[in-house]
């Protein structure tokens, strides 16, 4: 079927003239913790017109490894180059070395985690001053097989989620936020990808979830090609400022 697939696109390239090299990477999308996929969607739209090939995985937040390992599977399987783009917790799923596979050529961070080896979500919140994410979380749901999901408060989820966004639309993402497991908060982190592969960062320094600060500073670790700070926006830059954030994806796939 591949060899098919492959004698395909080569035909394809011909009476095109383009390239293997022009071919545009498909960019994944990876939600964090009390998002779904449809938090890329403005995104999405931006990098479709620009015929960028888009999938937004449906992230399982139950774990880093675990999820790290759905992702990749999603990944393998797709046959072209991949610009991998975690936010948040996604940022920890994407940097995981379960992900570390040949066709993944830039990872894009928004306002996301990039873990070193053995740190958690958790604790890089906690790094520096700024979160306010424990105050706003409601009471961690008891899941039957151990451990606990949790939610933000809804009541909450506006001022500490997606602040630079409309009520109403604040009010839609808070009653149809994904839960994560109080234990993926606090899985430590596998040796990273951000070490070999090429890493962009973008995010608010307005975001109440990860301190700026503490962006800031996995950003210069990571070595970061780029780094965009986008002034007001939130921890949901992705939603308020969906240009930034795609022009930043763009940049990552021509490798600039």
């Amino acid at each position: 079927m591949k060899s098919r697939l492959a004698a395909t696109l080569l035909g394809v390239l011909a009476a095109t003239g383009a390239t293997a090299e022009s071919v545009k990477p498909t960019v994944v999308l990876v939600h964090g913790a009390f998002a779904d996929s449809s938090s890329w969607n403005g995104v999405i739209k931006i990098l479709e017109r620009d015929a960028f090939p888009v999938v937004a995985i449906a992230n399982p937040l139950r774990g880093v490894a675990s999820d790290a390992q759905y992702v990749a599977d999603v990944v393998k399987g797709l046959d072209t180059p991949v610009v991998l783009v975690g936010h948040s917790y996604g940022g920890s799923v994407i940097s995981s070395s379960h992900i570390a596979t040949s066709n993944v050529k830039a990872l894009v961070y928004v306002a996301a985690f990039a873990p070193e080896a053995g740190e958690t979500a958790a604790g890089l919140s906690g790094k520096f001053p700024g979160s306010t994410l424990g105050p706003a979380l409601a009471a961690p749901v008891a899941l039957s097989k151990g451990g606990s999901d949790l939610y933000i408060q809804q009541a909450r989820f506006h001022d500490q989620f997606a602040a630079d966004v409309s009520a109403s639309a604040a009010a839609l993402m808070a009653a149809g936020q994904r839960p994560i497991t109080e234990a993926a908060l606090n899985e430590p982190a596998s040796e990273p990808t951000w070490k070999s592969v090429p890493s962009w960062f973008i995010y608010g320094d307005h975001d109440k979830n990860i301190p700026p600060e503490a962006i800031a500073f996995m950003a210069a670790r990571a070595k970061a090609r780029e780094t965009v700070v986008v002034k007001g926006a939130s921890h949901v830059v992705m939603v308020s400022h969906p240009e930034a954030v795609a022009k930043m994806i763009e940049r990552a796939a021509a490798g600039r």
